[in-house]
This record gives structure tokens, C-alpha cells and sequence, in this order.
């Protein structure tokens, strides 16, 4: 990713509507599987610049890991302390550490290199039972400038999460497509995009938006938590998967 970019989205990813809703959409499938629990031992695998370690506290210990010296700074400065400077494909964790390992929108980069490698390294470092949360953009289809800016490698199906996450030995509990109600907006835009005036080579579709917009699409998002606590989407931009290491 762009160095730039962390900087943009630690200003406004509290208050953005598309992180509050993936924020919404997560607190609603963890609710449902762990609702008051907060004695988990949790690792945010790419946690970026902190924002999802903040709200996933409210469920136990918080560690969190990035390859990023610039993302970690900016975790720092939300008073984070629990991290360290590595790769999800070689976490510097011992086996069966954690109980919960999560990773939001990291896997798709081509920093990673075989996206396999990291969900393999989520199971070792998992305790028995233990779960991981992921969060994938949908449908290479969908590629645009914006996945230019921050270097994405792949884009993902529902079937594909299915098939590696069966192969490495996990059980999928939960798999479903979100940020569906804007989907036709966004494969619009998509389409559209070649005959728009180019943007900055270098900034992504995260930016400040009005008060208003984010509480509207926001809204949308929040809208989608509250089905997808009892029920899937069958598409939509954003691939979300929970899987189970057997005990």
C-alpha cells in the first residue's frame, strides 16, 4: 500500500461508512458466536492502523501484527502496545496461542503472495476450537483504479474462501457475501470508471466524505448486520468467512 494511505485511512476510518459498517458486520457475527464472552485471546492478523483492535477488545486481549512499520506507528498512537512487525504468512507466535485470529481486508494484497500460506499459519497459531474471521474483497470483476492504489493481488468468491479453508483442515461455519445494497452502485462506478476523468495515481476511494453520506451509507451498512446475525447474502463487494479448528 501507498505510504499515504495510512495516513488517510487512520483519519478517517472511526467515522467512514464503509468501516463502520464492516465494524457493524463484524460486531454482529461475533456477537452471535461469543456474545458476552471477553476472556478471548485474539490476534488481528494485518491490523493496519488499529481501529479493529480497539473494538475487538471488547472480547478479550488484543494482539496485532503487521508488516508495516508505518501501520504499527499509527497503531501506536491509539495507545496500542501489543504488536509486532511481521508477515501473516510467518507469524511470530507459538502454536496454539490464540483463540481467536481475525484478518480484515489483508489477505487479497500482493505483498502476501499465496493467501494459503497465511491461512495455514491462522491454524497453527489457533487453539483447538479456536476461530478465524475473515473479511475479502468480492469478484475480480470488480478490480478498479482504486485496487491499483493499494496493490491488490486477487479478488475472492464464497466458493474459492470454501474450497482452501476445507482443504487446510478448518470448518466453515459461517460464509456469506456483505455490502450487498450497494453492490449495483458500485459495479456502476466500475463500469463507468474508464470513461471518468483519472484521479490521483496514487490515492485510493477512501477520502473524507460529509457528515451526511457516511451516516446514510452507514445506515445501509448497519442495515445488513442485522440480517446477517440469523441469515447470508448470496452476493455483494465484500466476502466474509468464519471457520473453526476442529478440536
Amino acid at each position: 500500500m501507498n505510504p499515504s494511505e495510512y495516513r488517510t485511512i487512520f483519519s478517517v476510518e472511526d467515522h467512514h461508512w464503509w468501516y463502520a459498517g464492516m465494524r457493524h458486520i463484524t460486531l454482529a457475527l461475533l456477537d452471535q458466536t461469543y456474545g458476552r464472552r471477553a476472556d478471548l485471546r485474539i490476534l488481528d492478523a494485518g491490523s493496519g492502523t488499529g481501529a479493529a483492535m480497539r473494538y475487538l477488545a471488547r472480547f478479550g486481549s488484543v494482539a496485532g501484527v503487521d508488516y508495516s512499520p508505518i501501520a504499527l506507528d499509527f497503531c501506536r498512537e491509539r495507545d496500542l502496545s501489543r504488536l509486532a512487525q511481521a508477515s501473516v504468512t510467518s507469524l511470530p507466535f507459538a502454536a496454539r496461542a490464540f483463540e481467536l485470529v481475525t484478518s480484515f481486508d489483508v489477505l487479497y494484497h500482493r505483498d502476501v503472495g499465496d493467501y494459503r500460506d497465511a491461512l495455514r499459519e491462522f491454524y497453527r497459531v489457533l487453539r483447538p476450537d479456536g476461530r478465524v474471521l475473515l473479511r475479502l474483497p468480492a469478484y475480480d470483476r470488480l478490480r478498479g483504479r482504486h485496487d491499483a492504489v493499494i496493490h491488490t493481488a486477487r479478488r475472492f468468491t464464497t466458493d474459492e474462501i470454501k474450497r482452501s479453508l476445507h482443504d487446510i483442515g478448518y470448518v466453515v461455519e459461517r460464509l456469506t457475501y456483505a455490502n450487498t445494497l450497494l453492490f449495483p452502485l458500485a459495479l456502476a462506478k466500475r463500469v463507468l470508471e474508464p470513461l471518468l476523468p483519472a484521479g490521483h495515481p496514487d490515492q485510493s476511494d477512501i477520502a473524507p466524505n460529509p457528515a451526511g453520506l457516511d451516516g446514510a451509507l452507514g445506515a445501509v451498512l448497519g442495515a445488513e448486520a442485522r440480517w446477517l446475525r440469523r441469515r447470508d447474502l448470496p452476493y455483494g463487494l465484500t466476502v466474509v468467512a468464519l471457520a473453526r479448528k476442529p478440536g
